[in-house]
């Protein structure tokens, strides 16, 4: 089961779609645009988010970002 985790997007990149959100214990998991769940592809810096994590050739994505 993928324990929901609640962060804040620190960067985000539109040309490319790659972004990063960080925990409240300061660790950092990078994102692509295709895994906000609410179909845009871009989101705004300092917004608040839930994710899943997702392993990707050995090291942790965030998934499943969504809107707090």
């Amino acid at each position: 089961m993928n324990v929901p985790h609640h962060g804040v997007v620190t960067a985000f990149d539109d040309a490319v779609g790659l972004g990063e959100v960080e925990r409240a214990d300061g660790v950092r998991f990078p994102f692509h645009c295709i895994e906000l769940a609410d179909g845009t592809r871009t989101i705004e810096l300092s917004t608040a988010v839930t994710f899943g994590l997702l392993c990707k050739l050995g090291r942790y994505e965030a998934s499943t970002v969504t809107r707090a």
